[in-house]
C-alpha cells in the first residue's frame, strides 16, 4: 500500500489531471487515508482520557467520573471495531463495488420467492449502510418473486464486505403457496464479483462476442427502466452471459454489460490457465442440500445459523430487515485469523 506522502506527491504532477479517472481514485485513496490517520489519533486521545480517569478512580469515588469512564470504554471499543474492519477489508479489490446476481434453485415459484426475499435483505442492508445499488438485469417470476437478478452495489468497501455472501442460501418454512399448509426448503444461489473501474485492462476480441438486444422483462420496481434497448452480451469462449437492461439507451446498456463481462472475465483471468479456470467454476455448486453457507428457518423454530462460522440469530425478521452484519464480519474474521 502507498503511503500518504507519496500519494499526494503525484498530485504535484503537472499530468496529474491528464487522467481524471485516475486523478479522482487517488484523490479518494488520500482521503481515506487521512480520515484513518484521524481515527487512530481519535483513538489514541480516548485511550490516554480513559488512563487518566482510571488512575484518578484508583484513589477517589467519582460517579460522575465512573460514568464518562464507561462511556468512554464503549466509544474505544466502538472505533477498535471500526479499524479493525478496515484492516480487514485492505484487500486489494476489497474498495471496489460489487456486482451481485441472485439466482433460485429448482422448486419454481418457492425458490423465486425466496430469491426476491434475499434481493429485499440486501437493499435492505444497503440502506443501512449507506450504500447505493443500480439493477443491471431483472427477470421477474412468473407467479411471484424473480428468475434472476443482477445489481450492481456501490459503497465503501463494497465487494470486501459482500464477498462474504457468495454461496447457497438455504429457506426453511411453511410455503405461503401451498394450500395445505405444508413445510418446504427453498434454495438460492448468491454470486458476487468486484466490478472493476475503467482502470482494468481485459482485451476481448469482437468475434469472440454474441451481441443480442431485446425489449425489457417486467419492470422489477422503481429501479428498472422498461425500454426497447436491453442488451445481451455472450462471450463465446467462456459462455458467460451478462445482460443489462437499466439504462435508457442501448449503448449505455452495451457499457455496463461489457464492463461486468470484463469483470467476470478477469476473475477467471486471475487463475493463469484452463487448468485453474475449471476450477474456479467447479466452485459452483448445485443449488441444494448440502451446499448450503447459511440456513434460515422460519418454522418450526426460528433461527439462522451460518454454516461457515457457527454463528446463530434468533431474530430472523432482523436479519431479512438487513441486519446481516454479524454474519459478514463473523466470515471476515475468521478469514483473517486463519490466514
Amino acid at each position: 500500500m502507498k503511503s500518504l506522502k507519496d500519494l499526494e506527491s503525484k498530485t504535484l504532477s503537472e499530468e496529474f489531471w491528464e487522467d481524471h479517472d485516475k486523478a479522482q481514485k487517488i484523490i479518494r485513496e488520500i482521503s481515506e487515508l487521512k480520515e484513518t490517520i484521524t481515527d487512530i489519533k481519535n483513538l489514541e486521545e480516548k485511550i490516554e482520557n480513559g488512563r487518566l480517569a482510571l488512575e484518578i478512580l484508583k484513589s477517589e469515588e467519582d460517579s460522575s467520573l465512573e460514568k464518562e469512564l464507561t462511556e468512554n470504554l464503549t466509544d474505544i471499543e466502538d472505533s477498535l471495531n471500526d479499524l479493525e474492519e478496515k484492516v480487514i477489508l485492505s484487500g486489494k479489490y476489497d474498495s471496489c463495488p460489487s456486482v451481485v446476481n441472485i439466482h433460485p434453485g429448482a422448486g419454481g415459484t418457492e425458490s423465486q420467492d425466496w430469491a426476491e426475499m434475499l434481493f429485499r435483505m440486501y437493499t435492505r442492508w444497503i440502506d443501512k449502510r449507506g450504500f447505493s445499488y443500480s439493477v443491471n438485469d431483472y427477470q421477474a417470476g412468473e407467479e411471484a418473486g424473480i428468475k434472476s437478478i443482477t445489481f450492481t452495489v456501490t459503497g465503501r468497501n463494497a465487494y470486501g464486505l459482500l464477498k462474504s455472501e457468495k454461496g447457497i442460501h438455504r429457506l426453511v418454512r411453511i410455503s405461503p403457496f401451498d394450500s395445505s399448509k405444508r413445510r418446504h426448503t427453498s434454495f438460492a444461489s448468491v454470486d458476487v464479483i468486484p466490478f472493476f473501474d475503467k482502470d482494468i485492462d481485459i482485451k476481448i476480441n469482437k468475434e469472440d462476442l454474441k451481441i443480442d438486444t431485446f425489449k425489457s422483462s417486467s419492470a422489477g420496481g422503481q429501479h428498472v427502466n422498461v425500454t426497447d434497448s436491453a442488451v445481451r452480451i455472450t462471450h463465446l469462449p467462456t459462455n458467460i452471459v451478462v445482460q443489462c437492461q437499466n439504462e435508457r439507451s442501448q449503448m449505455l446498456n452495451k457499457q455496463t454489460a461489457m464492463q461486468i463481462l470484463k469483470s467476470k472475465l478477469f476473475e477467471l483471468e486471475r487463475k493463469k490457465n484452463l487448468e485453474e479456470i475449471n476450477k474456479v467454476r467447479g466452485e459452483k455448486k448445485e443449488i441444494g442440500w448440502g451446499n448450503q453457507i447459511r440456513s434460515y428457518i422460519l418454522q418450526p423454530y426460528q433461527l439462522i445459523k451460518d454454516h461457515r462460522t457457527g454463528i446463530e440469530i434468533g431474530d430472523v425478521g432482523s436479519v431479512l430487515d438487513g441486519n446481516i452484519d454479524p454474519f459478514i464480519r463473523g466470515f471476515l474474521e475468521k478469514k483473517l485469523y486463519k490466514a
